[in-house]
């Protein structure tokens, strides 16, 4: 179904990702496009925002009721994407949303039948859309896949990944479902969706969503594949149920593959932190690995690995949806039950650990996206913070509640924000499983429009 004129009512959520070698993605653009912004680095280039703020400094710009769901917005050529979930008994649906990036106008919804079956945490779908030269890709929770016009909504192609692949038939479903979000690579739309027959990454034609090529028998779990180079050459990063594994984007070859087998299940979230040749990732019960891209080979190196004696008692950083920032030879991350943390790069080693920005909580979350010197930072009670990071602390500048935390994504704690936000047009856009919200944070407030209360 597609409604190019939307009710106020409107219930809406979407993700889009891209990729950062995508030339269609200019390296000044202040847009969104993808998870965790252009490259997937959580990097925010945009100058002439705030510098501190309070609760009530901040213009909410506008307001759109929207339904449940995981997945962040995102923000491409001046329209917003977000997908959600509606369920009333037997009748259950995902849709993909785009409302106008200026003043919240419903642009347009698609909605199609998705039930869920055999899947936990059921709010709704789990991954960004990606946009890309017009057009956006979204992915649903049991696997069906839509390249969408990214101005009309108008379908291009549509396929069920789940029967195509075999992934319930052949017990490969994650736990959690398919949540990693699409990512684009020149005329490919590369998904890790953990298919049978060797197909946990796919890519599939942007055109006509035809295989192009498939790659490994590993478990799929939940983190979204990144892009990066490796002496010279385009490499795609996939972190797996089983591995972390660089592939060749064109063709699917396996260049390396580094194991890191679970000692529970794949519970992976988090993306994988590219810094210069080195590779970091962190699991909830499997603690932290840090990998060497080597120079004169495609081939890796473990540098070093960090492991707890169970999720409470860890070591090193063990986060389950939070992706780590690297500022210069020091990770900063959120532990199994939200420890602010500070490791060296060199070998893992904790610096410090602070329980001010993350309540203390089972899986608390925080999300990190690193502007210049200074770090903004969304947690899970829908509070949004700007502090400076360093080896020898957090230093907190300024903190300011933005949205209400809501109970279908998780029950306890009365509710979370589990969602990453886009932050785009010196606007930071969030949703929970209410509505979604733009929120000011120009510099000059009254350059950034008026308050529209819905």
């Amino acid at each position: 179904m597609n409604i190019n004129c939307l009710a106020p009512k409107l219930v809406l959520c979407i993700l889009v990702a891209t990729v950062p070698a995508s030339p269609a993605l200019p390296q000044d653009v202040h847009d969104w496009p993808e998870w965790r912004g252009v490259g997937r680095d959580g990097d925010w280039t945009e100058s002439g925002i705030v510098s501190e703020f309070s609760t009530d400094s901040l213009k909410v710009l506008w307001r759109q009721p929207i339904s449940s769901g995981y997945s962040g917005p995102t923000v491409a050529d001046g329209l917003v994407y977000v997908m959600d979930r509606k369920a009333d008994g037997a009748d259950q649906s995902e849709r993909v949303l785009c409302f106008d990036a200026a003043t919240g106008e419903p642009k347009w919804e698609h909605e199609y039948d998705a039930v869920y079956a055999g899947v936990g945490y059921v709010a709704g779908p789990r991954a960004s859309v990606t946009v890309v030269d017009g057009r956006a890709f979204a992915l649903g929770t049991m696997g069906h896949a839509h390249c969408l016009d990214s101005k009309s909504g108008d379908v291009i192609w549509a396929k069920n990944l789940n029967s195509e692949y075999r992934i319930s038939a052949s017990k490969r479903m994650p736990i959690w479902g398919i949540a990693a979000s699409p990512l684009v690579y020149s005329d490919k739309v590369i998904l890790h969706i953990g298919g049978a027959d060797g197909a946990c990454l796919v890519a599939l034609d942007i055109e006509s969503g035809k295989e192009v090529w498939r790659a490994l028998e590993d478990r799929a779990q939940y983190s979204s594949p990144v892009m990066c180079q490796q002496n010279g050459t385009d490499v795609v990063v996939c972190w797996t149920g089983d591995s972390v594994a660089g592939l060749n984007p064109n063709s699917g070859e396996v260049y390396w593959r580094h194991q890191f087998t679970p000692r529970n299940m794949p519970i992976g979230v988090a993306t994988p932190v590219i810094h210069g040749d080195q590779i970091f990732v962190t699991s909830f019960y499997d603690g932290s690995l840090m990998l060497r891209m080597n120079p004169d080979a495609m081939t890796v190196t473990e540098v070093w690995k960090a492991i707890g004696e169970s999720e409470n008692e860890t070591a090193a950083l063990h986060s389950i949806i939070s992706t780590p920032v690297w500022i210069g030879v020091h990770i900063y991350g959120v532990d199994s039950y939200g420890e602010f943390r500070c490791l060296k790069v060199s070998d893992g080693s904790r610096v410090w650990e602070d329980t001010t920005a993350v309540p203390r909580s089972r899986w608390s979350t925080m999300h990190f996206v690193q502007n210049g010197k200074l770090t903004w930072m969304f947690n899970e009670r829908g509070e949004l913070i700007l502090g400076e990071l360093s080896p020898e602390r957090f230093r907190e500048i300024s903190r300011a509640k933005l949205i209400e935390p809501t109970t279908a994504q998780l029950r306890e704690r009365d509710g979370v924000c589990w969602s990453h936000p886009a932050f785009a047009n010196r606007c930071i856009f969030l949703r929970n499983d209410k509505e979604i919200i733009c929120v000011s944070l120009a510099a000059d407030q009254d350059a950034g429009g008026s308050v529209q209360r819905k």
